[in-house]
């Protein structure tokens, strides 16, 4: 039979099928269909070059739960959270939830449930922070018979980018505090000379996703007060603790950076970073209800019942939380406690081993949450014929994902590394990576002449009057 007239069936060998002669659809829809085992696979193929999640150190998010928990999202993976007339129990599992990292970040709301909402991510938490903040400044300057027409945000360069979402989908302008090798962090002064009568809050990180490091919120807290008793205004703080709000109630629980601050009204972090559920997931808290406006909750009737709901994005997976759920009653404080201090011992034998090699200076000399980065000495970069950009280039073909990037605006001559280690990281995976930079390195100093990221680096530093010896 001629082989282009054949008709594949349910008998035919995944890669003896003509799919697997054709290319992948790109502009429309295939004609006619084909069976699940074929589709399966050229989908499967498509990711099979990619680097596998685990030893992806270059994301934030979850790539690792146990059977049962990926059992259970696996078996909810159908399940809208919003129909709550359908799935009333879930909407009950959101509640505890947010009650559960409620009282984790020491909120004093009383009542049975505490005022929070879901996110699909930490992204969205963000948002839903700073809307609520700008619906508060903005209802304020209305009953003071005020302007509030030019609102303003304020926090340092080291911010993620959601944040400049935010800034230009309401029309809120984003002052930010720069940032230097001697002052890595938010300096709390500089951060108040920026503030005014049209500041909605002060974001401080907690977990500053380009160096790891937290934002000093109890000094920013207390600097607050005194300018907000001086000037009369009311500037609240939102903490951004996509990473740190689930890392510093159980690996540094005496610390104050949450609800036990005055200023400090909101709080949102992601679920599917160190809260160990997979994507996507976030939350965001608030510190009374009354610090969350009525005009953010939209109801409908149209699902069979009343649903009253706060959040940017409607529909939404029931996966996740069962995951949550899952993971505070499987792992419990105690659990938690075990699973974040592994990652944060993982992270400082990196950072000690790293800051051993010649060819390189660690960021900081303290590890505050499961990651680091560090660049290359000064003195050695003279000399070197290679850049960080060759180092990951090179860790990618034995499978490590550890990306290379210039730091923030002020600071963003400084090229950097960064390892972020989640649950699934190993001491000898550690080891591993520790080993293949080591030979990497081992390689790149036998070079004669100097790579092309290296000759493009170059030539952007002499431009700034840079000098290099080879």
């Amino acid at each position: 039979m001629n082989r282009t007239m054949k008709k594949d069936d349910a008998t035919t060998a995944v890669y003896g099928s003509k799919e697997m002669l054709q290319p992948a659809p790109t502009e429309r829809i295939p004609q006619h269909k084909t069976t699940p085992e074929i589709a399966y696979q050229m989908v499967k193929d498509e990711t099979y070059a990619q680097t596998q999640p685990r030893l992806n150190l270059a994301t934030f998010v979850t790539t690792y739960m146990d059977e049962y928990a990926t059992r259970l999202m696996n078996e909810a993976i159908g399940v809208n959270y919003i129909d709550e007339t359908e799935y009333p129990r879930i909407a009950v599992m959101c509640g505890r939830c947010i009650n559960i990292i409620a009282n984790l970040w020491n909120t004093p709301e009383k009542g049975e449930w505490k005022s929070g909402a879901l996110g699909i991510g930490s992204s969205e938490a963000c948002m839903l922070g700073g809307v609520a903040a700008w619906l508060r400044w903005r209802n304020r300057r209305k009953a003071q018979g005020k302007p509030y027409d030019k609102p303003n945000l304020v926090m340092s360069t080291a911010f993620q980018v959601v944040w400049e979402k935010f800034c230009q989908l309401w029309q809120i302008e984003m002052r930010t505090v720069p940032l230097s090798l001697e002052c890595p962090t938010l300096d709390p002064e500089k951060a108040l000379a920026a503030c005014d009568e049209n500041t909605i809050c002060i974001v401080p990180i907690a977990g500053v996703t380009w160096t790891g490091l937290n934002d000093d919120i109890e000094a920013l807290d207390k600097a607050l007060d005194a300018y907000n008793k001086k000037t009369g205004y009311d500037i609240p703080i939102h903490v951004d603790a996509a990473s740190g709000g689930f890392i510093l109630p159980f690996i540094n629980p005496e610390k104050r950076w949450d609800f036990r601050l005055k200023w400090v009204l909101s709080i949102s972090t992601s679920g599917h970073k160190y809260g160990l559920v997979y994507p996507g997931l976030g939350w965001v808290v608030w510190k009374d209800k009354k610090y969350l406006p009525d005009e953010m909750s939209f109801s409908v009737n149209y699902l069979g019942a009343n649903i009253t709901q706060v959040g940017l994005n409607f529909s939404r997976p029931a996966a996740q939380i069962l995951g949550q759920y899952y993971n505070f009653i499987r792992y419990g404080y105690e659990g938690y406690c075990e699973v974040q201090q592994n990652s944060m011992e993982i992270a400082r034998y990196c950072h000690e081993q790293i800051g051993k090699m010649k060819c390189f200076r660690n960021y900081s000399e303290q590890v505050e949450n499961p990651l680091f980065i560090w660049y290359m000495c000064p003195e050695y970069d003279k000399k070197a014929k290679w850049t960080l950009y060759d180092l990951q280039a090179t860790l990618q073909q034995s499978g490590w994902m550890v990306p290379a990037y210039t730091m923030p605006k002020d600071i963003d001559h400084l090229v950097v590394m960064r390892v972020v280690v989640r649950q699934g990281m190993s001491r000898d995976m550690a080891d591993m990576l520790l080993g293949d930079i080591r030979n990497a390195v081992e390689q790149f100093e036998k070079l004669e002449y100097p790579t092309q990221s290296r000759i493009h680096y170059e030539k952007q530093q002499h431009q700034k009057g840079k000098v290099f010896t080879h």
